[in-house]
């Protein structure tokens, strides 16, 4: 007689907690990588050579080092993840949505933005997760596993 081993209990309040710093330290990347490599003034020039405004550069990297902090810390999760989802939409439609579909293409294609999109959602969905920041009677909290 053999005996199967059981999967362990799901911990959706880990898995949200994962997914959320994941999220959070990918943004914080993307507006480094906007920062340090290619400098404000060149993201400035890249988005307007796409035809956006040159603030709009600026909007992006302060929404995704804010939205990215406040992942990492699980401060209104949900509503940052759909704050988050115009800058990965945006992404697709004016950078990546024609370079195909597979992101190894030249100039990146879609692939990578539109699973980061879904994340997203998947976030919201989720909610906070475990260890989540939280303010309420002018006190912050942290939240616990269930």
């Amino acid at each position: 007689m053999t005996t199967r081993k059981q999967l362990p209990t799901p911990h959706p309040s880990y898995a949200a907690l994962i997914l959320r710093l994941s999220l959070g330290v990918l943004f914080l990347a993307h507006a480094s990588l906007k920062v340090f490599v290619f400098t404000p003034a060149g993201t400035v020039g890249f988005f307007e050579s796409l035809g956006l405004p040159g603030l709009f550069a600026y909007l992006t990297i302060l929404t995704e080092v804010i939205g990215g902090i406040a992942l990492i810390v699980g401060y209104h999760t949900r509503i940052v993840s759909i704050v988050l989802l115009p800058i990965v939409l945006g992404a697709i439609i004016f950078v990546h949505g024609g370079n195909g579909w597979l992101f190894s293409n030249s100039n990146g294609g879609w692939e990578f933005p539109a699973f980061w999109a879904v994340t997203l959602i998947v976030q919201f969905l989720t909610g906070n997760g475990a260890y989540a920041l939280s303010f309420s009677n002018g006190r912050f909290s942290l939240s616990h596993p269930d």
